[in-house]
């Protein structure tokens, strides 16, 4: 293995974890510290403890607990990101759920697994994400990939759809397909947060979807299937 994949014990790698039960964690920190190249910074059983507490501590690596008793490790992996963009955020479920998976990925997440993973491949999996590259589980992200594609997902044409959006409605919509948080979303377009969930909510009715995620892929298609504007005259765009 290269170096840049193996960091080393001078430079270990700085691990946050988020999981609600005491003992998981404790066994994902003995699991990690006992690499010589990993540390585990700081820990965390909710939502809130992890957005309280991660920030501070800038890690490299967070593995986040996709389902908390006050919310969901996803939300956090987008939060956390939101403030520390370099942060590479390992999801971890014993859910194999294709929407979470697809939830991630907007997010940001670099990784997904399950949590029937071996030991030394989730220590793997931190390494790689460390590194700034991708760690998802394979079949699940082959089945996404394949219902993505699936012509028959799409009941309706965009277009009839787009055309219900006012002009703030499809702005919003663009900034979600470009995996933008509510709060960027609303630094972006000099509004409040409550405003722009209300533009959400409204936009997500007239596109028939009822998840954030799901108009994220409509736009992100949309997108694909828009020509390039004509070129201008020379030193015009």
């Amino acid at each position: 293995m290269s170096d840049a994949a193996q960091p080393s014990p001078e430079a270990p790698v700085t691990v946050f974890l988020l999981d609600d039960h005491e003992v998981v964690r404790r066994g994902l920190r003995d699991l990690l510290e006992a690499e010589p190249d990993i540390t585990v910074v700081g820990e965390a059983g909710t939502a809130e403890q992890a957005l309280a507490r991660g920030p501070a501590l800038r890690p490299d690596v967070a593995v986040l607990d996709v389902r908390l008793p006050d919310g969901d490790g996803i939300a956090v992996c987008r939060e956390l990101r939101s403030r520390m963009p370099d942060l590479a955020c390992l999801m971890l479920t014993s859910f194999d759920d294709e929407d979470a998976l697809l939830d991630a990925i907007m997010a940001g997440a670099a990784g997904y697994v399950l949590k029937q993973i071996k030991g030394s491949d989730l220590v793997s999996a931190v390494r790689t994400v460390a590194t700034g590259q991708s760690m998802l589980d394979p079949a699940t992200t082959a089945r996404l990939m394949h219902s993505l594609r699936d012509p028959e997902a799409v009941k309706e044409p965009h277009d009839a759809r787009l055309a219900a959006l006012t002009e703030r409605e499809r702005a919003v919509l663009d900034l979600i397909g470009d995996g933008l948080t509510n709060r960027q979303i609303a630094k972006r377009l000099y509004l409040s947060e409550k405003t722009v969930k209300n533009h959400i909510s409204r936009l997500l009715g007239k596109l028939g979807v009822e998840r954030r995620v799901q108009a994220a892929v409509i736009a992100a298609q949309v997108h694909e299937d828009t020509p390039p504007p004509p070129a201008g005259p020379a030193g015009r765009p």
